[in-house]
């Protein structure tokens, strides 16, 4: 076990966990994360600093990785950034959860035509948590092509990732008003706010704490990195405190510049946040979300 491990696990034993649900981690194709790597391997001028890989290995050791740090369920977020990219995706992930056990079968959408049908299918063939990224897809949420997705989706209450904060860099539909106007349409998604909603934390907090269903994760949020551009505002502490249950724990593994350590350490570091909070945050909460275990085994 390496000393991280060793740091990560001591971490959540000493909480009295079973290990930690990460709802925020990225597995692809390998033509598609390669891309990925390449976008921030060129983040410099993108976002005015350099943006390491910091788990740039291979599928097989990056699976072994998050099981080494105790990860009992994580997910593979996939994304599409144009049409007819989706469908395939979701079906690469589909042999991606049934050779990998531990992790919560994930798919995603675009807004085109068929959409419906082949969530439709993703659904039928188990995937349990889906992925939307307005930024990178450069689309509106409220695209009609999305209405029967997004009522199946909330018909179904499956959790959608969802990244439509602005951070970190903003796009033509990023922001909160886009989700407000989604949420009036369909009030029971489980929407899970990626990054808190960065840097918008204060205006997602209060769609978090209006709603139904919806969740925030805490990816990439009070670290050293994240901190440097975007801070989290001090005066919403207590309300991020108060939305307890709606709070899950992401990393963004592997593409963090910084540890996977950090990103526990900027939780368990955060004034007047307690143990039974960073119980919920850490599994508790995605453990009843995804119905898992209480004793995080498979």
């Amino acid at each position: 076990m390496s000393d991280e491990a060793a740091e990560v696990r001591a971490i959540w034993s000493a909480l009295g966990l079973p290990g930690i649900v990460d709802v925020h981690t990225h597995f692809m194709p390998k033509s598609v994360l390669d891309k990925v790597w390449h976008y921030f391997d060129s983040a410099g001028p993108l976002v005015g600093r350099p943006w390491p890989i910091t788990y740039r290995s291979d599928e097989a050791e990056r699976v072994a990785t998050l099981r080494g740090f105790g990860v009992r369920r994580f997910t593979s977020l996939i994304y599409p950034h144009k049409p007819d990219m989706a469908a395939w995706l979701n079906q690469w992930a589909v042999e991606f959860a049934r050779t990998t056990a531990d992790c919560l079968h994930t798919a995603t959408f675009y807004p085109e035509p068929g959409a419906t049908e082949y969530v439709t299918e993703a659904l039928g063939a188990g995937a349990r948590i889906f992925k939307a990224h307005i930024q990178v897809g450069d689309y509106d949420p409220n695209d009609p092509l999305l209405d029967g997705v997004w009522a199946m989706l909330a018909e179904s209450g499956t959790p959608v990732v969802i990244h439509c904060g602005s951070g970190p860099q903003p796009g033509r539909f990023t922001g909160p008003d886009p989700i407000r106007a989604l949420l009036r349409r369909h009030p029971r998604l489980a929407l899970i706010v990626a990054h808190l909603g960065m840097p918008e934390y204060a205006e997602f907090l209060d769609i978090c704490l209006d709603s139904i269903a919806v969740h925030l994760d805490t990816t990439m949020a009070f670290t050293g990195f994240t901190e440097a551009a975007m801070p989290f505002p001090l005066t919403d502490l207590p309300r991020l405190r108060d939305a307890g249950e709606r709070i899950l724990f992401g990393s963004d593994f592997p593409n963090i510049p910084h540890g996977y350590r950090d990103a526990l350490t900027a939780l368990t570091g955060l004034p007047g946040i307690d143990d039974d909070w960073l119980r919920g945050v850490l599994f508790r909460n995605a453990a009843t979300l995804f119905d898992l275990p209480s004793d995080g085994e498979l």
